[in-house]
């Protein structure tokens, strides 16, 4: 089982269904999701592991897809994400145990797919 790309298929038509019926509260969240995780005096790495970390503690498994793959695609390193995870034991405990590892399944997933080079960049080459 992965926990970053099957959980986003499986929410991902749960989700249209949902925002076509509320457009105004997902375009709001999307301007509040926007305007949080934009470089500012923390770049946009710090706070997608910060999110990934609260994402952990709430027990949210499409919390953790969505942040794994913006902390991948953000240049995150594994030993970062390995360390966001610790610290997220500390605060969160037992919890933290089983949503930690699923965190991390899911970043190497992630990890690996945006570290694969592209066919325009081995065509650069």
């Amino acid at each position: 089982m992965t926990h970053g790309t099957a959980v986003q298929e499986e929410l991902r038509p749960l989700a249209r269904e949902l925002r076509r019926k509320i457009p105004d509260v997902y375009k709001g969240f999307a301007a509040l999701h926007d305007a949080a995780l934009r470089d500012g005096a923390l770049d946009a790495k710090t706070k997608e592991l910060i999110a990934l970390a609260l994402a952990i503690s709430s027990e949210c498994d499409g919390c953790i897809a969505a942040h794994s793959d913006a902390a991948a695609r953000h240049g995150a390193t594994p030993d970062e994400v390995a360390e966001a995870i610790g610290v997220t034991i500390l605060m969160n405990g037992g919890p933290a145990t089983v949503y930690g590892p699923r965190a991390f399944a899911a970043f190497s997933e992630f990890h690996e797919l945006h570290s694969q080079p592209t066919e325009a960049s081995v065509a650069a080459q």
